[in-house]
């Protein structure tokens, strides 16, 4: 059975537009939240944080989403290691998670199932934490994914709302993922052509194993890069933190096979809502690369960090996240609030 081909959409490209996503919390009346929530939905960061004492807080998030690829253990291991980023995001390290899987029981034999939480289940032990439960429904269409539970030091939160002139931005894995699966539920790429991306999918946000404690002041302001794309997390992270955000298109890091398949316009829905997502408070220099616009907006997939960082200590943790992350660069920085609060440049 060819996963991709039982479901519309895949992978982070299936979520709610950004826009569409605000308009209906704003039909919500919430109650103020208990005042040991820390962060909650308001600046759409990466997961809510719980305060447990003066020294630790509890990270809580979730994130499921229908088949990507065509392998069942592959979609386990990418949709665990999308749902585990967002504990990173925040500064954190994952100890549990909870698998939520809804699947036609009749269509889709047993074996299938068992592949895919077998792979969440090895990036779960890569990551140290455990699955330890989870809840299952007869639905037609497949969808997985995890909650996931994470800890973090008072003195390691980070959040999106911090980023502060002057900054560095980096990002931590290559674009594409969006255009890329785009191809292959199109039939123009095949699996074996995109190894790259999974490689890059399967790979943990787990920046501690290459930083040192005396690193982390240096790192203002984080978030991962997924369906809103670079431009619609970069956006939520200018806004969280009243900045504007400078992006060098000819910096940014690129999946094998991207142009070929930005060229042969492989998109997604995704692609066009996370442009109207932030229209307008967008320029764009007319000298930027069609396809780097587009990929400016891609929907990400287990995609990077983007991290606000110290401009004096920036080169120093490129040097030190490359060891783990190959593709890290600096693709921008920070300035004070401008008229808009995205700039796109060559």
């Amino acid at each position: 059975m060819k996963l991709t081909q039982a479901v519309k959409k895949g992978g982070c490209a299936a979520k709610v537009a950004a826009q569409e996503l605000q308009d209906i919390l704003a039909k919500i009346d919430f109650p103020p939240p208990n005042k040991k929530l820390t962060i909650n939905a308001n600046h759409f960061d990466d997961a809510t944080v719980y305060k447990l004492s003066n020294k630790r807080y509890l990270i809580s998030t979730l994130d499921f989403f229908t088949p990507i690829v065509d392998s069942p253990k592959l979609f386990g291991k990418i949709a665990a290691a999308n749902a585990l980023s967002d504990v990173y995001a925040m500064g954190g390290k994952p100890i549990h998670g909870l698998s939520i899987l809804a699947y036609p029981m009749i269509s889709m034999g047993k074996d299938i199932i068992a592949e895919i939480i077998q792979g969440a289940v090895s990036v779960l032990k890569e990551a140290g934490a455990d699955l330890a439960g989870g809840h299952t429904i007869d639905d037609e269409t497949l969808k997985f994914g995890l909650s996931v539970t994470g800890l973090v030091d008072n003195d390691k939160l980070i959040t999106n709302a911090n980023a502060k002139p002057g900054d560095k931005l980096i990002l931590t894995k290559a674009l594409g993922t969006g255009t890329l699966m785009a191809a292959l539920k199109s039939g123009i790429k095949k699996e074996e052509e995109l190894s790259d991306a999974f490689q890059s999918m399967c790979l943990l946000n787990n920046f501690h194993c290459c930083l040192k404690s005396e690193d982390y002041p240096a790192l203002h302001a984080m978030t991962d890069v997924t369906g809103f794309g670079l431009a619609g997390h970069g956006f939520q992270m200018a806004k969280a933190s009243n900045v504007s955000l400078t992006f060098n298109a000819r910096r940014f890091p690129k999946l094998d096979c991207v142009e070929e398949t930005l060229k042969k316009s492989c998109f997604t829905k995704a692609h066009k809502t996370n442009k109207e997502y932030v229209d307008e408070q967008l320029f764009i220099d007319d000298s930027v690369l069609s396809t780097n616009q587009s990929l400016f907006f891609d929907p990400q997939t287990s995609g990077g960090l983007l991290i606000s960082v110290d401009p004096e200590q920036a080169e120093t943790l490129v040097e030190k996240l490359r060891v783990y992350f190959p593709r890290t660069n600096v693709i921008g920085s920070v300035e004070e609030k401008r008229e808009k609060s995205l700039y796109l440049v060559n």
